[in-house]
């Protein structure tokens, strides 16, 4: 087969002919990218994660659950890097964090007022 039975350009063909001389079978795979290098080092992504399983401090972070827009500010505040609020969601899985949250509980709220409020009716 020649390039032009493949469609591909002689320069193509010519590649893939010097790949499989120079690797053999194993040199015609697709060489893919790798990216560009992370912006949070390992030890930066750590702290990142500890961030986030301690939860906020209402009095220092101003809100009483983390979301993705607060996480962007912290990161840019504490670490110096600016990340989009997607890329921030992105972040959280790769660290393991899941987009689904317990829902925050006041900080007032006790526990003794919320077991007089249930109903005590017996069941049938």
């Amino acid at each position: 087969m020649t390039g032009r039975t493949r469609e591909r350009p002689g320069r193509k063909v010519r590649a893939f002919v010097l790949r499989f001389n120079a690797e053999g079978p194993d040199g015609l795979k697709d060489i893919r990218s790798k990216g560009h290098p992370p912006r949070l080092t390992p030890a930066q992504l750590a702290a990142f994660a500890e961030i986030v399983e301690t939860g906020p401090d209402r009095a220092k972070d101003g809100v009483v659950r983390w979301r993705r827009v607060d996480l962007k500010r912290v990161v840019e505040t504490r670490f110096g890097v600016v990340y989009h609020e997607r890329t921030i969601g992105k972040l959280l899985k790769q660290i393991g964090f899941s987009h689904i949250s317990a829902r925050p509980r006041h900080p007032g709220q006790k526990p003794e007022v919320i077991v007089a409020f249930k109903k005590t009716s017996p069941r049938p």
